[in-house]
């Protein structure tokens, strides 16, 4: 009897103990995961600021590109009167101004090319923002329900489990 006695004794100020040690473990576990989500939400922020970085100088190098566009627009309806000898200066050769022309047109499929090139990375960026706001709002219904499954115990005839 006395052995019984001990360790009925025994057990329960074992249960006792664990209890507080339980409460300690899912405070440490709820600061680990607040943690963590702190540090997600500090990714997730400088992803974005690496996004937005990204597509203002995307954003600088278009408006670059459409000013110097403008500006060969500009020189190439020059350069066609003066082949066509509306202008009336006749200083230039007719060879050199067609090899000014030929690169004036090389220049501006270039500058299209490259322009191309930024609209796509444009929407890159723009599906990659679109994607990370959607991640957000699963990562925030997922919480959601966890903490919804973890709180609602809901039992046949309001009987407690046990």
């Amino acid at each position: 009897r006395k052995q019984a006695t001990e360790y009925s004794t025994s057990s329960s100020d074992e249960e006792f103990e664990s209890k507080p040690s339980l409460t300690h473990k899912a405070k440490r576990t709820l600061r680990k995961r607040r943690k963590l989500e702190k540090e997600t939400r500090q990714l997730i922020k400088q992803e974005e600021l690496k996004r937005l970085h990204k597509a203002q100088a995307v954003q600088r190098q278009l408006e670059e590109i459409e000013e110097r566009q403008r500006a060969l627009e500009i020189f190439g309806v020059e350069l066609e009167r003066e082949l066509r000898g509306e202008t009336g200066s006749g200083t230039k050769d007719e060879n050199q101004m067609l090899h000014e022309w030929f690169e004036l047109v090389m220049e501006k499929n270039k500058l299209m090319r490259y322009e191309s090139e930024l609209l796509i990375i444009s929407q890159e960026l723009e599906l990659e923002d679109h994607q990370s706001r959607l991640e957000q709002k699963l990562r925030e219904k997922m919480a959601i329900d966890g903490k919804s499954k973890g709180t609602v115990c809901s039992s046949p005839q309001g009987q407690v489990p046990t």
